[in-house]
């Protein structure tokens, strides 16, 4: 298994002039920097693909779904903006060498209301319209797009693994897989390591492993021991990514609800962090 971290530890939005971090990703001890695009424009990739192959470096791609990229809107505008985003990035997946591109997929980080079971219906049926449309495209590029559950402070939507098999079965299409967000699963999940297996080897595409608390992984209270065991079990050779936030901006902290520092500094949450995962997982 391959360790990575994200640029949300240390920056929001990640932009060519954050292009040292690579040093700092490398000497930390990971295999993958995890760049999450905000803003595809702010990005120089191919001198960020020449860069990650001088250090040494893999590259995955995750997502950033604000309020104007929502497949379930009732705003045909937004949903095609969301789709035009989401196809963008599986694009520049294909580019940088990432088997994946993982997000809510399905919805606005930080929608949550309640509705009407009938428009709760149809922005289901607008999410799995847009979620096909969204794996033809990933199909194309050799891409597979991880559905990313979410707690229930920050969607209505999916918050379960149940809920995100569901969709992706009802949505039928090969190219789109389940991605594992512990921090998530922890709020959401009687049983981590057996929400793992329910997945299962052939759908789980991505984890994010982060703690309790989003904080240093192997200072909350997970299950960890469990969560490497399960993963054995399973056969899952993917990334274990950290994603957690070291100073985030402030549409970062609305969105993620994180209102306080995790960590004395982002360089130390990401140094303590590949060791915690050099120790329980390789």
């Amino acid at each position: 298994m391959q360790t990575g971290v994200s640029t949300f530890v240390w920056v929001s939005p990640f932009s060519t002039a954050s292009f040292h971090l690579l040093q700092k990703v490398k000497a930390a001890g990971y295999d993958i920097i995890e760049v999450a695009v905000e803003d595809a424009g702010l990005i120089d990739w191919q001198q960020l693909k020449a860069m990650a192959q001088d250090a040494g470096l893999k590259i995955t791609i995750s997502g950033a779904f604000g309020p104007d990229r929502d497949l379930s809107s009732d705003n045909a505008a937004i949903r095609k903006q969301a789709l035009d985003y989401i196809v963008e990035c599986t694009r520049i997946a294909q580019r940088m060498g990432s088997p994946v591109f993982t997000g809510p997929l399905y919805a606005a980080v930080g929608k949550t209301r309640i509705v009407s079971p009938e428009q709760k219906a149809q922005e289901r049926n607008w999410c799995l319209q847009g979620l096909r449309e969204a794996a033809n495209a990933a199909a194309d590029h050799g891409i597979l797009l991880g559905v990313e559950p979410l707690n229930r402070f920050e969607t209505d939507m999916i918050n379960t693994v149940d809920q995100a098999l569901d969709l992706v079965w009802e949505a039928g299409h090969p190219s789109l897989r389940i991605s594992l967000d512990t921090f998530h699963a922890n709020i959401e999940e009687k049983d981590i390591p057996a929400a793992i297996r329910k997945i299962g080897g052939d759908m789980l595409c991505h984890v994010q492993g982060n703690e309790s608390d989003r904080g240093t992984p192997g200072t909350g209270h997970l299950d960890w021991p469990g969560i490497r065991d399960a993963l054995k079990d399973i056969g899952y050779n993917g990334a274990i990514v950290l994603e957690t936030f070291g100073a985030p901006s402030k549409e970062l902290a609305r969105a993620a609800c994180i209102w306080r520092p995790l960590a004395n500094s982002a360089d130390e949450l990401a140094a303590e962090g590949a060791a915690f995962y050099r120790k329980m997982f390789l």
